[in-house]
């Protein structure tokens, strides 16, 4: 009899820790050598004296995998904090994307149109093509580059998931 694995979730969780050289790779490397996978991974300095940073990392696995996670990167000495935000409850997550979609005429004006509506802004034009920048959800972001498909998207670059709980209490 086969034992039913568990059902992957996609959770968020933030790091913080000590701001220097090596971290963000033993953290990463943490992952590849369990064969866990990192769908996006933010790093930002968060102190005024530049000693800590934050990371954000999205994965998606099995609550258990998840629990493991937590714990393997809670006993790493430059490691202060782990919250697991899904766990935590509501929180905010944004993405930030720069999307190039190139094309003239109908197709210019369609992805001009998309933009407005998507509140995505320009921030390089030329005659035959347009530099986009949106933030939002992960959602919005794969629907705006889904649309631009259709018009003449280029290339995609993006930030990967920052996030943070609501309410005054830190996650």
């Amino acid at each position: 009899m086969h034992i039913r694995e568990a059902a992957s979730e996609r959770h968020v969780l933030t790091v913080t820790v000590d701001n220097e050289a090596g971290i963000l790779a033993k953290i990463a490397g943490m992952f590849t050598a369990r064969g866990y996978n990192i769908e996006s991974l933010t790093v930002a300095d968060i102190s005024e004296d530049h000693a800590t940073s934050r990371i954000t990392i999205v994965t998606v696995s099995p609550p258990a995998v998840i629990d493991q996670i937590i714990a393997q990167l809670d006993r790493l000495v430059a490691v202060h904090r782990v919250a697991d935000l899904t766990e935590l409850g509501p929180h905010v997550e944004r993405e930030l994307a720069l999307i190039k979609v190139a094309g003239v005429g109908e197709h210019r004006i369609e992805a001009l149109r998309l933009a407005d509506i998507f509140r995505a802004r320009p921030v390089d034009t030329s005659t035959n093509s347009f530099v986009f920048e949106i933030s939002g959800s992960v959602e919005k972001i794969n629907q705006f580059i889904a649309l631009m498909r259709e018009v003449g998207l280029v290339e995609v670059a993006r930030t990967g998931v920052v996030a943070m709980t609501r309410g005054a209490v830190a996650g």
